[in-house]
This record gives C-alpha cells, structure tokens and sequence, in this order.
C-alpha cells in the first residue's frame, strides 16, 4: 500500500524545490545575447549578488556548480606551491582542499570533528604558529550540509585578524546565502562563493563568487589562472565575456525572478522564516531522539544550521526509512554522506520552503518511525507545532 502521488517533496539539501515562478520564468524564447536587454540582466544580477554577499566588492556569475565556483576562487589567487589552511567542521572544507591539491596548491587541514562546528581559537593559535606567513589563504563553509554544522564565520574573521596574519579569508556559502545572515565586507571576509540551487531556488548550473580589494591584490600574481576562471578575462566591454561566452540565458531569468522573491520577501524575513522552521525541525528531532536510537549529529545546539538537520540512527538502517519515506509516502530525505555514509539522514529546511512542507515532511518521518518499528520517542511532529504555535505572530 502506498499513500503517495502528486508533487514528491524533496526535503535533501539540493537541488532544493524550485518554485512555480522560477520555473515559468525560463518558459520564453531565447533571447538576443547581445541585446541591452541582456545587458542589463547581467547587471543587475552581479549587483544583487553583491548585495547578498553584502560587499563592495565585484561578483561574477560562472556557468558551473558549487565545485566550479571552488575552482573559480582557487585559480584566480593562488599560486602553485601557496600554503592553503582548510578549516574542517564536516565534508566540504575539506573537498574544497582536495580540488586545491589536485591543483598544485599546498594544502593543511586543522583538523576538526564531523560532530562540531571550527574553534576560532584553534585557527588563532595555528596562525600564531606560522611566524613566516606561509598560509596564503583559509577556507570554511559557513554550513557542512553533511554534518549539519554552523560555523561562525563573524568570529573565525575575528580570529584570523587577531592573529595579525595576512592570509586571505575565504567562505564557502552555498548553504546558507540567502537564508541566513551573511557580512562579507564586515566579517572580515576576503572572497565568498555560492551556487544557484540551494538558498536561491534556481535550477543547479550557477556558481558565484565576489572579491574584495585584497583578493585582487593576489590576483595580480597567482600563476593558477586560467582562461574561464579569470576574473581580468571577465571584464571589458563586450558583454559575453562576462560569461566566457554565451550566455546562460534561460538559467539567469530564472536566477533574476527568485531574488525578487526574496526582495519581496524581504532578506531579514527569509532570515527569520529559516530560524523558525529550522527549531521546529529541531524540536521534533529532540523529541524523536527520546527513544535512544535518533540523535543530532551536532552535539551544541547553537552550532546546528538553520538550513539542515543531520539526523544519526543507532542500530537501524536509514537507508530503509528514507526507502519508506519515497516510495510510500513520497518525501525524498537526504542521504548521510562522507563519514556518516549508512548512519544518518538529513532534513533541508531551506529556499523555497513553508511550514506545511515541513510540518509534512515530519509528519511522514513519525509515519515511517511507526511503520519501521524504530524505537523513538513520540510526539515529535506535535513538538514542533507546538513551536510555531507559540513562535509565530498571530
């Protein structure tokens, strides 16, 4: 028996649900990829962007994934044989490390813990360690959509600059922008990247990445630049070379309609609307993690993201739960990856989401946790009703 059909909910940290609008809008002709309409597209997409990031400094909009725009920092300021620090808190630091490596870079790993967020401490010892100044860079994903952890990129800038050390600071934010708070230019950060189809409800195949006035400085004598990458290759009066060619029209008017989504949201709201639904997801867990086989991944609460939850499962399979989950009740969940690969799932909470979708989508956990026999504890979806009752306005 099976209670599932119509729309599946994807309910895995990207591709996210795209809304109804993103999708039509793409549904047009191509267009004139030298006209001013296309002109002025891209122009108001790179300030935007400028705008999420919340920097001065120049964005560029790359045909590529989250993986790409790595490619796209690491090329366009370091050099072969550069020291390059990777933060761990999960999966994701430490592939954007893997991509440096495999490009001649001289890659550290401060090792952290699949179970916690980066120590800002442990970075500023380690740089008053390096009295040479041989670390070039520093990269950290704001959210490890693999284990689930928040890091504080506000505090590891504070960190870096208290150690006095001229290493560039460099973010990964392809799960959290536009869903979480983001200061670049405050923070201390010195080049971010993002892709299209988490945070910004567009198809996946846009990579971003904005640069500060330091990030050009090294610019100007990195020996990994490449021909697409480049940024100086980006710029100049012909239009297709912000793009390395032609342009990815259908993907931009669909970028273009989810950010005024958000502006008619409102940042701060989109914000708030990802807090609470992400502690009612949290609730539910916690009361789930009751019976002794459901935890969180991430042992402090306040280093838990509002835009994922890692669920691990003691003794059980996740695997058969997600199994129920799709195919009797149509809620795809995501799979647990890296080190917790067989022993977690993960609920997204982020981009186009509401609470029905969520309430939903726990609904059909505590559903599949009966219908498994997986000891839990219970009252988990009431929980978190209970939550948004008492948390959202009336």
């Amino acid at each position: 028996m099976t209670v599932r059909a119509g729309r599946e909910f994807l309910a895995i940290p990207g591709p996210t649900t795209m809304p109804d609008e993103v999708l039509q809008a793409m549904h047009r002709p191509a267009l004139d990829i030298y006209s001013s309409q296309m002109v002025e597209l891209t122009e108001s997409l790179l300030a935007d962007l400028s705008k999420l990031f919340a920097t001065k400094g120049k964005s560029y909009i790359y045909i590529a994934n989250g993986h790409g725009a790595w490619e796209a920092v690491l090329s366009n300021v370091m050099s072969r044989g550069d020291k390059l620090l990777v933060l761990e808190s999960g999966r994701f630091a430490i592939g954007w490390g893997n991509a440096a490596a495999l490009m001649g870079v001289d890659v550290e790993v401060l090792k952290g813990d699949w179970r916690r967020a980066i120590r800002p401490a442990e970075v500023e010892a380690r740089l008053k360690e390096d009295k040479e100044h041989r670390i070039k860079a520093i990269v950290a994903v704001q959210v490890d959509t693999a284990s689930g952890a928040y890091n504080d990129i506000e505090a590891i800038g504070k960190a870096i600059k208290s150690a006095g050390h001229p290493a560039l600071f460099m973010v990964d934010t392809v799960a959290s922008l536009g869903c979480m708070p983001f200061e670049m230019d405050e923070w201390g950060v010195d080049v971010a990247m993002s892709g299209s189809q988490k945070g910004l409800m567009t198809p996946p195949g846009l990579g971003f990445v904005a640069a500060n006035a330091r990030a050009f400085e090294a610019h100007k004598h990195a020996n990994l630049r490449t021909p697409y990458w480049d940024w100086s290759e980006r710029e100049g009066t012909e239009h297709y070379r912000k793009y390395a060619g032609t342009a990815p029209v259908h993907l931009l008017f669909a970028l273009r309609k989810a950010i005024d989504m958000l502006h008619a949201e409102g940042l701060e709201n989109a914000f708030l609307r990802h807090r609470l639904l992400a502690k009612a997801v949290r609730r539910a867990v916690a009361a789930w993690s009751e019976g002794q086989v459901l935890g969180f991944n991430i042992a402090e609460a306040n280093e838990r993201s509002d835009t994922v939850t890692t669920v691990t499962m003691n003794g059980f399979d996740p695997a058969a739960l997600q199994r129920f989950c799709k195919e009797k009740c149509g809620v795809v969940l995501g799979t647990g990856i890296g080190d917790l690969s067989g022993q977690a799932f993960r609920i997204a909470h982020m981009g186009h989401v509401n609470a029905p979708m969520i309430l939903g989508t726990l609904g059909v956990i505590e559903v599949a946790l009966h219908a498994l026999k997986i000891p839990h504890g219970k009252g988990g979806t009431e929980a978190a009703i209970e939550y948004l009752g008492e948390s959202v306005g009336a």
